[in-house]
């Protein structure tokens, strides 16, 4: 009998370690699954921004349009005094002075800016001439008269230089004029004092009946004596043979 059920336990721990066995060879690994990679987000993209001014150069008062552009902005705005404004337009500025726009241009990806200048051209100031005093205007507009020899009448062309020194008088009545009868060098001292004075007292009398009172002129004869050329021919003497103003007072 207790042989029996040893022969039984032995047959039963036989049994037992094949099916352990049997288990153990027949278990298969689960393979572990592959790893889902995290998505990478994509990198944005750097603002972009243009401006432009036409006309770039204006006059006082005028105006000029800017243009502009840009991508990848959120925010976009125009310094001085133009703002924020739409990722792309146009305005118009007259800046009273000149002045150059900035657009800066901001996003995800960065900043931007862009310039464009606008230029009042100002003219230059008027620089007036200097008025010319009384005695560069009496040098200026003030005719002598000329002679032919030997003679005190007034010619054709001394008629027409009197009469422009006349209207010069009339128009600056504080003048006062000395007339100096001049002669060339020939003949004697004598001589040409006295037609010197003749001639100065001929353009005296001619000057009075263009309307010029005669308080304000005075006469004078230097004969040969202060010629205005010195040369002996007869273009010299023909300047020498003359009335002559010179402002008195």
């Amino acid at each position: 009998m207790m042989l029996v059920s040893r022969t039984h336990y032995r047959a039963c721990l036989v049994l037992a370690l094949a099916a352990t066995v049997f288990t153990v060879g027949c278990h298969h690994e689960k393979p572990t699954p592959p790893l889902t990679p995290t998505p990478v987000a994509p990198t944005p993209s750097r603002p972009t921004v243009t401006l432009s001014a036409s006309p770039s150069t204006i006059q006082p008062g005028g105006s000029s349009t800017l243009s502009w552009s840009s991508t990848d902005a959120t925010q976009v705005s125009i310094a001085p005094d133009v703002g924020a404004v739409t990722a792309q337009g146009s305005t118009n500025v007259s800046p009273s002075s000149s002045v150059t726009y900035t657009i800066s241009a901001s996003g995800p990806g960065g900043a931007a800016e862009s310039s464009a200048r606008v230029t009042v051209s100002v003219p230059p100031p008027v620089v007036k001439a200097p008025e010319p005093s009384l005695d560069e205007l009496f040098l200026k507009e003030v005719r002598d008269a000329y002679f032919d020899l030997d003679k005190a009448d007034i010619r054709a062309d001394a008629r027409s230089a009197l009469t422009k020194t006349a209207e010069f008088l009339r128009n600056y009545p504080s003048i006062k004029v000395t007339i100096e009868g001049h002669c060339d060098e020939r003949g004697s001292t004598e001589y040409n004092l006295g037609l010197g004075d003749r001639r100065a007292a001929a353009v005296k009398q001619y000057i009075i009946s263009l309307g010029i009172s005669a308080d304000r002129i005075s006469t004078v004869s230097f004969g040969k004596e202060k010629p205005f050329c010195t040369e002996s021919n007869e273009e010299c003497w023909q300047q020498n043979r003359r009335g002559h103003f010179v402002k008195s007072n």
